[in-house]
């Protein structure tokens, strides 16, 4: 008896994990997709998936719902992950489905686990009716409540529409592949096609390059699948398994007595030159790996994480390869949310600057660059995690002050000597101050000119602002990794209680 009772156990399990059949495997296949199922066993170490709610199911014909979830290990660590299967019902969301992912939330919050989704669903299950809508509420609020307790990672792997891609962009970073048949966005094409008679594909308007490039909701790409499972994999090295947790530290090779001349090479000595501010970051970390993030969205910024001495550091930068460096609204919005990432998760913030200003324009200026700028100085300023700001170049203005400067936070500020801190350019600044005498003189270019280099050598220079104590060094290039290794070394110590509060309003 109790032997018929096991085989019925284990036949009827069997039978929940071959659901999609062959036809089912050949028509993901068919789509350059993987199954769920296969999606886990690639994503998570070898032999080590648990699965849980195996017989949860709705009121359809379904032997089972057609989302999996359970845990398992990545790098041998634990990590809660669900994947919602296309083969059946592509992939919609009923309630039980939602309530099985809502659960897993649960399940991961209490353990203090990252949590992966791998979305692959047409959205909600029409048959379901509000029940469906309730199963995306729950998802909703775990997640929400998740949010800063637990790393959360989506990877977009097929269609994710309507409430669906709320649930996925509500996680700390989309990954995204570049197959075709993977589309992210809220309405349909034919709705917008019904009310603003556009004509627009599903690609166009949900692929790759659009939530990449425009709205920013995808931070990593992905050429398919199985690279998108290995960049989940690489990212979850960098972070905590919570935010009671300090991110995992590994041995390297790197000595942290590495010079770095060629930083010198790096930065043009004209101040208007481009250069990739990538190039200086890969210089002072472990091996020169960078794992970026947002790569493709306002490319005026740049911010990924790396390692400096072993540990796990959140970058960045300002990037005079695009718009000269400047801030502008996407650009704000990228680095406030990193930081706060970093803030929430214990990882150290490097910050690299290099920026003339806030991008001038209407469209960013009735578009809300004020706003966008001010949640970034809100960012900066209740982080309590190490800050340590390097001065590479420019620092002007406001921009100056809200990329992570010492009067926001920052622990320790240093700069190099060719550093040019100060309230405006040297040409707009000469412009305003040296109007008249330059009016009289008989050469104008050479009398601006020269007002130029005295306006950089009396006020412009960093050695004012180490003076003022705005500027606790200014360094030699060729030590710049060694100062970092040093400072972090010394900041592991930093305790910074914020004010008793809920949170801010920003």
């Amino acid at each position: 008896m109790k032997n018929d009772i096991l085989r019925e156990l284990i036949e009827k399990k069997e039978k929940i994990r071959r659901m999609v059949g062959d036809e089912g495997i050949e028509k993901q296949h068919g789509l350059a997709k993987l199954t769920a199922r296969e999606r886990i066993e690639n994503l998570l170490d070898p032999g080590s998936f648990v699965e849980l709610s195996i017989f949860t199911k709705s009121n359809s014909d379904l032997q089972a719902e057609n989302v999996i979830t359970g845990y398992g290990t990545i790098n041998r660590r634990p990590v809660a992950v669900f994947a919602q299967e296309f083969a059946l019902l592509d992939g919609t969301v009923g309630e039980a489905h939602g309530l099985k992912i809502a659960n897993l939330f649960e399940f991961a919050m209490k353990l203090g686990i990252p949590i992966v989704g791998l979305y692959d669903s047409r959205g909600p299950r029409i048959q379901d009716g509000i029940g469906a809508l309730r199963g995306f509420g729950e998802i909703f609020y775990r997640s929400s409540l998740a949010s800063g307790l637990v790393p959360q990672i989506s990877a977009i792997l097929g269609p994710c529409i309507g409430p669906t891609a709320l649930a996925s962009v509500l996680a700390d970073f989309v990954i995204m592949s570049k197959n075709p048949n993977c589309h992210l966005f809220i309405n349909p094409p034919h709705i917008i096609r019904a009310v603003f008679e556009e004509e627009i594909t599903e690609y166009e308007l949900g692929g790759w390059q659009a939530q990449a490039y425009r709205s920013g909701n995808c931070h990593i790409v992905a050429e398919d699948d199985l690279t998108a499972l290995r960049l989940i994999r690489e990212l979850l090295n960098y972070l905590p398994l919570n935010c009671l947790e300090d991110p995992p530290r590994v041995e390297v090779s790197d000595p942290p007595s590495r010079l770095t001349p060629e930083i010198s090479e790096t930065v043009p000595e004209d101040p208007m030159e481009p250069y990739d501010m990538r190039e200086i970051v890969k210089k002072v970390l472990d091996d020169g790996k960078f794992f970026e993030i947002s790569e493709n969205f306002a490319s005026n910024v740049v911010t990924g994480f790396g390692r400096i001495d072993g540990k796990t550091v959140g970058i960045v930068a300002n990037n005079p390869r695009s718009l000269a460096g400047c801030l502008d609204i996407n650009g704000c919005d990228k680095i406030t949310r990193f930081v706060r990432f970093c803030d929430s998760f214990n990882i150290p913030i490097i910050t690299f600057v290099d920026v003339p200003g806030f991008l001038p324009g209407i469209d960013q200026e009735f578009g809300g660059i004020i706003r966008a700028g001010a949640r970034l100085v809100s960012a900066y300023a209740e982080a309590t995690v190490p800050m340590i700001t390097l001065i590479v170049r420019r620092a002007y203005g406001g921009a100056y002050v809200a990329m992570g400067s010492k009067h926001i936070g920052a622990d320790l500020v240093f700069a190099y000597p060719s550093a040019e801190i100060s309230v405006m350019g040297p040409e707009g600044a000469v412009e305003t101050i040296y109007r008249d005498e330059i009016e009289r003189a008989e050469d104008k270019v050479r009398m601006r000119e020269m007002k130029v280099r005295e306006y950089l050598e009396k006020f412009a220079n960093p050695y004012n602002s180490a003076e003022r104590g705005y500027v606790d060094d200014i360094i030699d290039p060729k030590f710049t990794r060694i100062k970092l290794i040093s400072s972090l070394r010394i900041l592991e110590s930093k305790r910074k209680k914020p004010p008793a509060k809920k949170h801010s309003t920003k």
